[in-house]
């Protein structure tokens, strides 16, 4: 790859980014560190985590842990007590959490009633339903989607950050992570924004429970390791770590609705860039992406530290990377 002075460049007009990891034709052809970084560090991803958790996923379908996408959510919590009156739950599937389509009692994210609990699964299921029913309405969630690691505990009986070591880290290559749990809110605010370089940890609930819609720290070059996988159809050193198939199922355009996501279409906790050529992202705040071009064979991996003014990089990745990369 070019280089043609895109390190000032990101230095001088992209101030968070910390790490960039081109690969090109399953080659690594760049990889540069901004802001103390070293290429070993990791930062907190942010949504991101969303799409490696749709893998894990994937990876349990595989296995015969999870049956089916149209398994009925409470089928995995027959101990949760529903509450009175509340029937839309009931028909509540994993599909409907994977593609943001489904319902719940709220505008946004209920933060602090979820992770102010004692247990983050069944208070997310307490926002899960509501009178409206089930609509298939987009509804972006973050801190209720805790539901989907749940029900990866009691499809394998493992937790969600050792299954992740075990199904997907290690067979990437990546290093093992180890579980993260806050002692209070400040320092879970701490964690969530914080700008120095992270070690190889997953933010977790009380019960050890891995946060599947944020709480993940990579590196930038590990990241790469994630779009390989999937541009190689689940495939890592001759390995079928995920099946193909989920992975072409897990990148079906879905129509998005409403004018807050650039035009987007959303698979499985993966945003569409482009239905025509088959771009796809894993999108998380801050300008953490690692995107995926299967036409040119280009995976593009940017960690960033927390800067809310800043959404995505597609755009810029498409500009300023895309173009020096032969």
């Amino acid at each position: 790859m070019n280089d043609d002075g895109l390190h000032d460049l990101i230095e001088r007009e992209q101030p968070n980014i910390c790490q960039v990891a081109v690969c090109k034709d399953n080659e690594l052809v760049y990889s540069g560190c901004w802001n103390g970084y070293k290429k070993d560090d990791c930062t907190h991803v942010m949504s991101v985590t969303k799409s490696i958790v749709s893998l894990l996923v994937g990876i349990a379908m595989d296995k015969g842990q999870i049956k089916s996408v149209d398994d009925k959510v409470l089928d995995y919590f027959p101990e949760y007590k529903v509450k009175r009156g509340e029937k839309t739950i009931y028909e509540v599937t994993i599909k409907h959490l994977l593609t943001m389509r489904a319902p719940y009692k709220c505008k946004g994210d209920p933060w602090a009633k979820v992770c102010a609990s004692g247990n983050w699964t069944y208070s997310s299921l307490d926002f899960l339903g509501g009178r409206k029913g089930i609509s298939g309405d987009f509804h972006y969630q973050t801190v209720c989607l805790h539901i989907l690691s749940g029900i990866l505990y009691k499809a394998s009986n493992m937790k969600t950050v050792g299954y992740a070591n075990e199904c997907l880290f290690a067979p990437l290559g990546i290093k093992r992570h180890e579980v993260y749990a806050a002692r209070s809110a400040e320092e879970h605010r701490r964690f969530t924004v914080g700008k120095t370089p992270k070690g190889n940890v997953w933010f977790c609930d009380p019960q050890d429970l891995a946060t599947p819609g944020y709480g993940l720290c990579m590196s930038a070059e590990d990241m790469a390791r994630i779009g390989l996988l999937c541009l190689n159809k689940g495939v890592c050193g001759g390995q079928q770590v995920v099946s193909s198939g989920w992975i072409k199922e897990m990148t079906v355009p879905r129509t998005v609705e409403g004018k807050h996501f650039r035009g987007m279409d959303y698979g499985y906790l993966w945003w569409v860039i482009s239905r025509k050529k088959n771009v796809y992202a894993a999108i998380g705040n801050s300008g953490n992406v690692i995107y995926v071009n299967p036409g040119k064979k280009l995976v593009v991996a940017v960690s960033s530290y927390f800067r809310p003014t800043i959404r995505d990089r597609v755009d810029f990745i498409q500009k300023h990377i895309e173009p020096r990369v032969s």
